[in-house]
């Protein structure tokens, strides 16, 4: 099977996930993962934007999950649209289309809880989206259009030529082994990452985008590569929300990461990109299709990945005090 976007956050570790069930995996990805090793069988670096490299993806494999994207947090998306949606669309549309030609037999997309419409999602005290909130559509951005329409690729496609396709919706997932600092990293990262530097740096307080009363719901990187693995054995090729039902707010979330960090911390509320007011998932469709759903919860989640992160922290600290990387 191949796995794109395998030198990414998600798509790393769902090598990983696949290589424990005894699977054999090729990753492919314009690059390595930045944090340790590839447990792929093979990895190619390929930059599916190019023809030609799509079809050396997907060829030779029978299961494909197609999770290749130019991506990031709320301050990346937001001011990246033409970029976003060009590279992706060239992305999908290439993958697709390789994957057919290769005979692929089962071809899972990952999307995104990005593509609900705006209106819904206007209150903090939001209702959980389900899965037919998504038309009439009117996504937020740019990102969010691109994974609508590549959405209904998916759908055209497994009418038009019988392709087994399966599409998962991500809700926010978060954990360790992924980007956390440069611009591209999102909230939970960002906010760990912030925690730490300020714990490390005996700082008393940490920036905060927007009034913190935003909400979401946030599922660990666990969970969410079993609820994939679990999709692309069932044979539910409707578009399927996967993510926790828990809402909670930004200001609540950095509460839950101090905890984890055993400190005190103000929040200093600044003007900064935000997204929607409210999202949450609703997952009685999940539960139905694959009579199971996220377990792991998010102070279990955030004290793995606040650990991680705040080494990583610790470590870019001392190489900066040491004149090894500038400050």
């Amino acid at each position: 099977m191949v796995v794109t976007g395998a030198g990414g956050f998600i798509g790393s570790h769902l090598v990983k996930h696949l290589k424990r069930a005894g699977c054999w995996v090729r990753g492919v990805d314009i690059k390595r993962p930045e944090f340790e090793e590839s447990a792929a069988d093979e990895f190619l670096l390929l930059d599916l934007r190019d023809r030609a490299a799509a079809r050396e993806a997907f060829a030779g494999v029978q299961d494909a999950y197609a999770l290749a994207a130019d991506m990031g947090g709320m301050g990346f998306i937001s001011a990246h649209h033409g970029a976003i949606l060009h590279n992706n669309a060239l992305i999908n549309l290439h993958s697709i289309e390789s994957a057919r030609e290769a005979g692929v037999e089962r071809y899972l997309y990952t999307s995104s809880a990005c593509i609900y419409p705006e209106h819904l999602q206007e209150s903090a005290d939001v209702r959980a989206l389900r899965e037919e909130d998504a038309y009439p559509a009117q996504p937020q951005d740019a990102y969010g259009w691109e994974k609508l329409l590549t959405e209904r690729l998916c759908e055209y496609y497994a009418h038009d030529y019988g392709m087994n396709v399966r599409v998962v919706r991500f809700h926010n997932i978060f954990g360790p082994y992924g980007t956390w600092d440069g611009g591209r990293e999102k909230a939970p990262a960002a906010i760990c990452r912030k925690v730490a530097v300020a714990k490390l740096s005996g700082a008393d307080e940490i920036e905060i985008w927007g009034d913190g009363e935003q909400t979401r719901s946030f599922c660990y990187i666990d969970d969410c590569v079993e609820g994939i693995t679990r999709l692309m054995e069932s044979g539910y090729s409707q578009p399927l929300n996967l993510g926790q039902d828990r809402l909670i707010s930004i200001n609540e979330l950095v509460d839950l990461v101090c905890a984890v960090a055993g400190v005190e911390l103000k929040k200093h509320h600044i003007p900064g990109p935000q997204g929607v007011r409210g999202r949450n998932s609703d997952n009685t469709r999940l539960r139905e299709v694959l009579e199971w759903e996220p377990a792991i919860t998010l102070e279990q989640g955030f004290a793995h990945t606040y650990t991680w992160i705040e080494e990583q922290v610790r470590i870019r600290q001392e190489a900066q005090s040491a004149g090894l990387v500038p400050a």
